[in-house]
């Protein structure tokens, strides 16, 4: 008998919203009553400007897509399409390895 009482006690607060996950509060908002928000499309800068050519001997324009600590910045970050990205890595991974970029900052 003990057992349906706690099992009736734990209906009512999945029903009433508290317990288990549920928060409680009161319920959210329609989407539809939301403003939505526009996001800027962001352009490769490698397709926009044809004269800016991605090099692995020019430390001063790699350094802006890796980040202070060395590691490189995603593509939906800097807005580099994926061909690009792909030729960034490969000028990253190059000057890393003749010592133009560092592996790591400490």
């Amino acid at each position: 008998m003990r057992w349906m009482k706690i099992m009736s006690e734990d209906m009512k607060q999945e029903q009433s919203g508290e317990g288990r996950g549920g928060r409680g509060g009161p319920a959210r908002p329609l989407a539809s009553a939301r403003r939505p928000f526009f996001r800027r499309r962001k352009v490769c800068p490698f397709c926009a400007d044809k004269g800016l050519k991605i090099d692995y001997k020019d430390p001063k324009m790699l350094s802006r897509y890796i980040t202070e600590r060395g590691k490189m910045v995603p593509s939906r970050i800097t807005g580099v399409c994926a061909p690009h990205q792909r030729k960034l890595s490969v000028a990253i991974k190059r000057a890393r390895n003749i010592a133009l970029l560092p592996f790591i900052v400490k």
